[in-house]
């Protein structure tokens, strides 16, 4: 077998994500093996990457549909090179910037909170008295302006 192949244990090993999180990635078409005459699993080194991109867009709320998606615009019959990768990020970079914003948001109205000390809903900032903006739509309407709707896709 060719050396620059992983088994299984081996890419485990050097991503840090469970064999059995591996094969659940492979079920879904996200990362690829080749497989010996043994039926045993060998993985590209590239597969590393594929694997660290996927779960540092799960750890920031990408689905894993998003993900499969965007792994199928990276080109199969080679290596992806850094020009296929940015043009991936790129697409997904008001997005992310989104993500980003919301997330300063929430840090920020929860140190308030947290700071504040009220205790009270009656004076707190993120109250919606009488449900007033139910008429709005779904959803945390003080923080999320569009809440309800359909996130948009990456």
């Amino acid at each position: 077998m060719h050396e620059s192949l992983l088994t299984i244990g081996q890419l485990a090993a050097r991503s840090g994500v469970a064999p059995s999180a591996l094969r659940y990635y492979e079920r879904l078409g996200l990362i690829r093996a080749d497989r010996t005459g043994g039926n045993q699993r060998r993985y590209a080194r590239s597969e590393l990457r594929r694997v660290a991109f996927i779960r540092i867009s799960q750890q920031v709320g990408v689905s894993l549909d998003e993900i499969r998606a965007a792994l199928d615009s990276l080109p199969a019959s080679r290596t992806p090179t850094a020009a296929d990768w940015a043009e991936l990020s790129t697409a997904w970079r008001d997005r992310l910037e989104e993500k980003i914003r919301l997330l300063g948001k929430l840090r920020d109205d929860l140190e308030g909170c947290i700071g504040c000390g009220c205790l009270s809903l009656q004076r707190c900032a993120l109250y919606n008295p009488e449900d007033s903006l139910a008429a709005e739509g779904p959803g945390a309407r003080l923080v999320l302006p569009h809440a309800g709707a359909d996130p948009a896709p990456v």
